[in-house]
């Protein structure tokens, strides 16, 4: 293990040395080409009007259009896609200076994050009261057996987007609540880039740096690294990344592209990970106080997680013809996590006195997945057809294992309120000798779709067919024994129907149904048969708007959504990607109502903001409590609004602020069962965040504050020992240039 982190921390040294020596001939290579309109997202000119310097902070992708993408696999734009699609584009990461994707998702309708607080280590997100699977480039990610989310970070993307409701048809498993696609930065034949630092609160500081432009006529590149160490709330916390993402595009013909892509990114957290506090002095009073948000209740000195992952692909287009051309995306991912905490696991009656268990971790995953596919233009009679059909294939092999113990004699409890660390002899750490996962997925799944144009009405029909073939060891045995391997083989045939009608104001409204299915290992407790795949569908109704009608100088799109969404073949003792002891009786009923807008008006005021009304409900369980109860971590009520303005002229010109607010309403941090007879809620605080910016041809200065009023929350309380404070305030200043 020593040797093994010795190479990493050298490895992650060379990257550190070599990204900060490239700063300067990067910005240097890119001033050589300073004719050339620079190719990074946002961008501020200086212009004379009426003899008035003005100054223009142009954001030209502040709001999405024609980022359909992830919705349909090709490019039909939001307005003409029968089905909800959220789009995080960069412009509003950078502007809004969101730090990780769970913050991204604060103005969107819908979709929670930040439920176990800010958490250094992964994204935590629920889209419609579901666990949404992440995906990079359109393939899904090394997720690990419990969360589905690798944490690469948000700086290496172009954009996050948050597809709505079931989206089997396109990609396979998936939960019926959504999934969310980050795309990576890509070459550009323009030169440009940026060099940022910040500087913020617990003692936050990154160094990244994006370049891009042309290597020769043949080659364009792009160059992505990013450096950061943070300190955190919890007391005697810090946390190490490197992020290494080069690109490359080969232009091997005017209708022929191959982009080379990669990303690798080593985290390490040492002095604790999250949560683990108790209700009684979070969420709960306690006789003797409550405790800060700085209490650390494991061992800063010994606790660690360290992470390391990598992916290497590429996407291929080729055009046969103006109407028909062919897309093959591929990615192989290795990612590989271990841990070792000691965390509170109890509270005394006494109120003060904490007990403590000792829980290593490692889980290691590789992944490959490729998805090629034809797509054609082409006309029947008055009927136009933008036509896909493709195959897509993944091969993911997942092991998980853990130990177990409670702490040492001398160290297996602590005080509350004065808690002291290091006291008596070093720790002995259980052994890893538990299996948690041990498994291998294949998945190949054959899937077309069709939108037919009768004028201004369109008719989309997508379906799939998946085989998926797992084969696994049964969990919680010791990790040497040698068998059996189980195997499963589930197929499943999934579909979605869809119509709009876009007005050439640029009104849309639509309707839709999709389904999805989601593998379940094991068999059931009471039949003795394999499970089936849990099935999901919705109904979803609305309309959207795209500003067309207010001009160029207005960019607008909006978004109101009514949905119900039905989810069938649930395990009722948990489910998710392991084998369980249960039977296959469940039903989840989520349905609500949402809206979702955003504006940038005269490049001078941007507005984000969102409302979202979700009721979810067990309908049909095994275990008689969970009837009625609602699904973990999914608030009824969303509310967010933030507005941005930036002065142009006059001597306060490149002057800007924003302010806005967000209210998330409260919601179960589990489900009733043996652990946890009572359900405990969350909190529903009145959040606000603030910013001001100065922005000037080349460079930006920005100071971004979020719960600037520092409101003392609980995010989550999974259980009575396991609670979460929320997110406290976070103010983070910005330098950069631009080039």
């Amino acid at each position: 293990m020593t040797m093994a982190h010795d190479r990493i921390k050298t490895l992650r040294n060379n990257l550190l040395a070599g990204a900060v020596a490239l700063l300067p001939a990067t910005a240097a290579f890119a001033q050589d080409g300073a004719s050339a309109q620079s190719s990074t997202p946002n961008k501020t000119v200086e212009t004379q009007v009426d003899g008035e310097n003005v100054i223009i902070v142009t954001a030209a992708r502040y709001v999405p259009s024609d980022e359909g993408e992830t919705a349909t696999k090709s490019d039909i734009p939001l307005i003409e896609t029968p089905q909800s699609v959220s789009v995080v584009t960069r412009d509003q990461i950078d502007l809004l200076n969101f730090i990780d994707a769970q913050q991204a998702v604060r103005y969107v309708a819908g979709v929670s994050g930040e439920n176990y607080g800010p958490d250094l280590r992964f994204d935590f997100i629920q889209v419609r009261g579901f666990t949404p699977k992440q995906f990079i480039d359109g393939l899904a990610t090394p997720v690990t057996t419990t969360i589905f989310s690798n944490g690469v970070d948000l700086y290496a993307f172009e954009s996050l987007d948050i597809l709505k409701g079931p989206a089997s048809v396109l990609y396979g498993s998936s939960p019926p609540g959504g999934l969310y696609n980050q795309r990576s930065r890509r070459p550009s034949s323009e030169f440009g880039g940026e060099i940022s630092l910040k500087y913020g609160e617990d003692d936050y500081k990154q160094l990244a740096m994006t370049a891009t432009g042309p290597g020769s006529d043949l080659f364009d590149g792009r160059l992505t690294v990013l450096a950061r160490d943070r300190g955190a709330e919890r007391d005697g916390v810090n946390a190490e990344r490197v992020l290494f993402a080069p690109s490359v595009t080969a232009h091997l013909g005017p209708y022929t592209d191959f982009t080379a892509l990669f990303y690798y990114q080593y985290d390490k957290v040492e002095g604790d990970t999250n949560g683990f506090l108790p209700a009684v002095g979070t969420l709960l009073p306690n006789p003797l106080g409550q405790i800060s948000r700085g209490t650390n209740l494991g061992e800063p000195d010994y606790n660690f997680y360290r992470r390391n992952q990598y992916g290497v692909g590429f996407d291929f287009s080729h055009d046969f013809s103006d109407q028909f051309g062919l897309d093959v995306n591929f990615k192989y991912s290795e990612y590989d996590e271990y841990q070792q905490v000691i965390y509170g696991s109890g509270l005394d009656v006494d109120n003060r006195t904490v007990f403590r268990s000792s829980f290593p971790y490692e889980e290691d995953v590789s992944s490959l997945a490729i998805d090629g596919r034809l797509h054609g233009d082409f006309a029947t009679g008055a009927i136009e057809h933008k036509f896909l059909v493709g195959i897509d294939y993944r091969d993911v092999e997942n092991f998980a294992a853990y130990g177990f113990g409670f702490a040492a004699p001398f160290v297996n409890t602590i005080d509350l309120f004065d808690p002291q660390y290091g006291q008596g002899a070093p720790y002995p750490t259980p052994e890893i000798n538990t299996l948690y996962n041990d498994q291998t997925l294949k998945q190949t799944g054959v899937y077309a779709q069709d939108q037919l144009r009768f004028g201004n009405f369109y008719l989309m029909l997508s379906g799939r067919y998946d085989w998926v073939d797992i084969d696994y060891r049964s969990p919680f045995v010791p990790v040497a024994t040698p068998g059996p391997v189980l195997s499963e083989k589930q197929h499943k045939f999934t579909y979605r129907i869809g119509a709009n009608y876009v007005t050439d104001s640029g009104i849309a409204p639509y309707v839709s149904y999709a389904t999805s299915f989601e593998p379940v290992l094991g068999a059931d407790s009471v039949t003795g048969n394999p499970f089936n795949p849990t099935e999901g569908e919705q109904i979803e109704a609305g309309i959207k708007f795209d500003g067309r009608a207010f001009g160029d100088d207005v960019k607008l799109f909006a978004t109101a959504a009514a949905f119900k969404i039905n989810q069938n073949n649930v395990v009722s003792t948990g489910g998710g990607p392991l084998p369980v002891f249960g039977t296959q009786s469940g039903k989840v009923e989520v349905y609500g109502g949402e809206f979702e807008f955003v504006a940038r008006i005269r490049d001078q005021l941007s507005i984000n903001g969102s409302y979202s009304y979700t009721h979810s409900e067990i309908k049909e369980s095994n275990t008689a409590e969970e009837i009625g109860e609602e699904l973990p971590v999914t608030p009824k009520h969303k509310v967010s609004l933030f507005a941005d303005y930036t002065f142009q002229r006059g001597s306060l010109g490149g002057l800007g602020f924003g302010f806005g607010g967000r209210y998330v309403s409260t919601s179960a941090g589990s489900l009733p069962g043996f652990f946890n007879p009572v359900v405990l809620y969350s909190d529903d605080p009145v959040l606000f965040d603030a910013i001001i910016h100065y922005d000037t041809p080349g460079w930006r200065f920005a100071v971004n504050g979020s719960n600037i009023f520092d409101k003392r929350y609980v995010a989550r309380c999974a259980s009575f020992s396991n609670c979460n404070f929320g997110a406290g305030r976070q103010v983070i200043g910005t330098v950069t240039k631009k080039f």
